[in-house]
């Protein structure tokens, strides 16, 4: 039994198996981390080098950017180090700061899928209002309010979890520092203050995908509405990598987070926050790349020889 005036560090869940297995896992979030920081790095090199893509549109995408590297730096270099040096440490400081980092990014990108999502809807649905709608100086002020919001979500939320009284040792069951396997540390009612903020926090969850639905069913309804065909596959076409990107980063965060506990397992826990950490930064830039065509002309003149089959 130890409390949180004790504890000087944490101990992570150490990937099973043997030194190859450590070994190979260390050479796949390598690999995943070096295909992040280089779709990543090319969508911000291209949106920031391009005047085309100075629009609302790719403004957010590139705040998206910006995000997925900093989420998948915040997790995935420290479990890559514990594997490769056969360790399972993260200090105490080190697990606050990842904690903070995890949730302001993540909660950050949730915000800002939200104000895409409008972005996507007044560009279809009200596009002679665009520009008046959404203006560089009112693009940037979302973008602000949106960092703010992430900011102060995650300085709460840390500040109240590692203010609980820790009495169950400090071993998570997690390869990251994640809120809900601190609270198993905490004593046995103590947990009950961070309740209350949890609650809250998915309400407004709640309030901001029932938002995304709002829209998204607006933007069927105009697109269906769309007499060519052309026209009609143009505005699937900016809307489906949107789409995409909030299914592949809601769907295993919404079933971490709710599923029954009699189907839990270590195993199967981490199989899922990899596919909600990990996997969401390496695909992102692969999913907005893949159909967009001004996007792909403009990595054809940044990057020549790139894309030439495409």
């Amino acid at each position: 039994m130890a409390n949180s005036s004790s504890i000087t560090h944490f101990l992570l869940l150490q990937f099973p198996g043997t030194r190859q297995l450590q070994l190979l896992h260390f050479c796949l979030f390598l690999a995943i981390y070096l295909a992040a920081l280089l779709g990543n790095g090319l969508i911000i090199t291209t949106i920031a080098w391009d005047h085309h893509l100075h629009t609302p549109m790719y403004f957010f995408l590139l705040n998206l950017a910006l995000l997925d590297l900093g989420a998948i730096s915040t997790t995935v270099p420290k479990s890559m180090s514990n594997s490769l040096w056969d360790t399972r440490d993260i200090s105490y400081a080190g697990c606050a700061a990842q904690v903070f980092f995890v949730l302001f990014l993540m909660d950050t990108e949730y915000f800002l899928l939200t104000t895409m999502s409008y972005d996507r809807y007044v560009a279809i649905c009200r596009p002679l209002h665009y520009e008046t709608l959404l203006g560089s100086r009112v693009c940037v002020h979302m973008a602000a309010a949106v960092w703010a919001c992430g900011f102060l979500y995650a300085l709460l939320h840390t500040a109240n979890t590692f203010s609980l009284p820790l009495c169950q040792g400090n071993s998570l069951d997690q390869f990251f520092c994640e809120i809900p396997q601190i609270l198993k540390l905490s004593c046995s009612t103590s947990y009950l203050r961070e309740l209350w903020l949890l609650v809250v926090s998915a309400c407004f969850a709640s309030v901001c995908f029932v938002f995304m639905v709002v829209s998204y069913v607006q933007i069927f309804r105009a697109v269906l509405r769309i007499p060519s065909q052309q026209g009609r596959h143009k505005a699937f076409a900016t809307c489906l990598p949107h789409l995409a990107v909030v299914s592949l980063f809601l769907g295993p965060g919404a079933f971490a987070y709710l599923k029954p506990s009699s189907i839990s397992s270590p195993s199967l826990d981490l199989v899922v926050s990899v596919l909600y950490t990990v996997m969401p930064p390496a695909v992102n830039p692969v999913i907005y790349s893949l159909r967009n065509q001004e996007l792909k002309a403009a990595l054809r003149q940044l990057i020549p020889g790139w894309f030439q089959k495409q």
